[in-house]
């Protein structure tokens, strides 16, 4: 894996955590479940523009970032920074093509399987697509501002990312907020604005 791509993935990784959760009972969890997977079986496409805020222990401020994300079914995705500065990555037909500033560059991810991991997760956290209990263990917990789904990596994956947070706000089962935590307890949470769905895309 390049350095670029290593950077990204430690980028995007994140932690936060939400007052006054209260965990949900086993039917709360599975009606709440079946309802997100209904949801998203109708969902083609998504566009939405986000905010990225990455906390590391040594630093006093968090790093901020904001740009646009696309995302199409089943495994389409495109992350484009417009602040600080332009880059954007891509995730295509086992492929990762980066543009940084106008330098193109093409990655292929096809025997990488702990990557291919990395991008089905990233994926299936944008579209709400995580329910994989051979890959975590989840926990559902009630906060003011929605439902949490917590989910702990239970496999090789949780030495790059051992913790999973999603944040579906109240009356949605669409995620507004990611977040996952790195081994170092570094995180990033990235928060979804103006989302829009099964929209025309170019």
């Amino acid at each position: 894996m390049s350095n670029r791509i290593i950077l990204f993935v430690f980028l995007f990784m994140g932690l936060s955590i939400w007052p006054q959760e209260v965990p949900m009972s086993s039917s709360e969890a599975a009606n709440f479940k079946a309802k997100v997977e209904k949801a998203n079986q109708n969902i083609s496409n998504i566009k939405t523009d986000f905010i990225q805020k990455k906390h590391l222990a040594f630093l006093t401020n968090d790093i901020e970032s904001s740009g646009k994300m696309l995302f199409k079914a089943p495994n389409y995705l495109k992350w484009s920074y417009s602040k600080p500065f332009q880059y954007s990555i891509e995730f295509k037909n086992n492929k990762v093509l980066i543009d940084d500033q106008g330098k193109k560059s093409s990655i292929d991810i096809g025997n990488s399987k702990v990557f291919e991991k990395i991008n089905k997760m990233i994926v299936g956290s944008v579209s709400g697509q995580m329910f994989d209990e051979k890959e975590f263990e989840i926990s559902y917990f009630k906060v003011p501002n929605g439902v949490l789904v917590k989910l702990i990596s239970i496999t090789e994956m949780k030495k790059y990312i051992k913790e999973v947070n999603l944040l579906f706000p109240v009356s949605s089962y669409t995620v507004s907020e990611v977040k996952l935590v790195e081994s170092s307890d570094d995180y990033t949470l990235i928060q979804f604005k103006n989302k829009q769905q099964n929209v025309n895309m170019d």
